[in-house]
């Protein structure tokens, strides 16, 4: 009886890491989700104070064009943007560590050349933590062919 009881509390105290371990992967998720919402809102009202706060200064980011920019050209790209609603949709967030890979789709509904338009696409973030605070250090967007 010994050795059995033994043996359930050293399967408890094994198991024990990774249960809590699944529910920080849980509330990672659940943050970096609503860090992407944040960054959607922030982008269409170009609340560039949030943007800068959201993203490492070492932000790698590579538009649905193919442009690569640094976190001051990404800044600067959406000051001058006529972007009017940014939709997040089929988002998972997997969690390796202090690093969290966010995939989904977007829709974009913004003006080009005075006229509304319409973009869909995949999309590929990867965020960090650094210092007790998230951030996102690459991005890449990928247009959605209809």
């Amino acid at each position: 009886m010994p050795k059995f009881v033994s043996l359930l509390i050293l399967g408890v105290a094994l198991r024990a890491p990774l249960l809590a371990q699944g529910s920080d992967a849980s509330a990672i998720r659940s943050k970096i989700v609503a860090l992407e919402h944040v960054w959607n809102q922030a982008e269409a009202f170009r609340d560039l104070a949030a943007l800068d706060s959201l993203f490492d200064n070492g932000l790698i980011y590579v538009d649905a064009d193919g442009t690569l920019m640094t976190k001051a050209e990404f800044l600067s790209h959406v000051k001058a943007a006529h972007l009017q609603q940014e939709i997040t949709q089929s988002m998972t967030v997997q969690v390796f560590g202090a690093t969290a890979v966010a995939t989904g789709t977007y829709t974009v509904k913004m003006f080009t050349d005075g006229r509304p338009v319409v973009h869909s696409g995949r999309f590929v973030d990867t965020w960090v933590r650094k210092d007790q605070t998230w951030v996102c250090v690459a991005a890449q967007a990928t247009p959605l062919l209809r």
